[in-house]
């Protein structure tokens, strides 16, 4: 588990007033959590990777190929 790696995309946003939290190798929402610090939503978006991958494995769906993973092949 520890080797796959996700991108995680942190974005201000001036409507929101926070950090954004996405990650795109995962399909839905495009922000999954947010933060009123870069640092808090770094500390968020790890915690929702880590319930993403977990909610992937409980439901048994296959877990998306990092894109990390799929730039080193291309």
């Amino acid at each position: 588990m520890d080797n796959l790696k996700y991108k995680m995309v942190i974005k201000w946003s001036d409507i929101d007033n926070c950090y954004l939290v996405g990650f795109p190798d995962f399909k839905g929402q495009q922000w999954r959590t947010h933060g009123d610090t870069y640092e808090e939503a770094l500390k968020n978006g790890i915690e929702v990777l880590e319930l993403l991958i977990e909610d992937y494995q409980l439901s048994g769906e296959t877990l998306p190929i990092p894109s990390i993973l799929k730039e080193k092949v291309a």
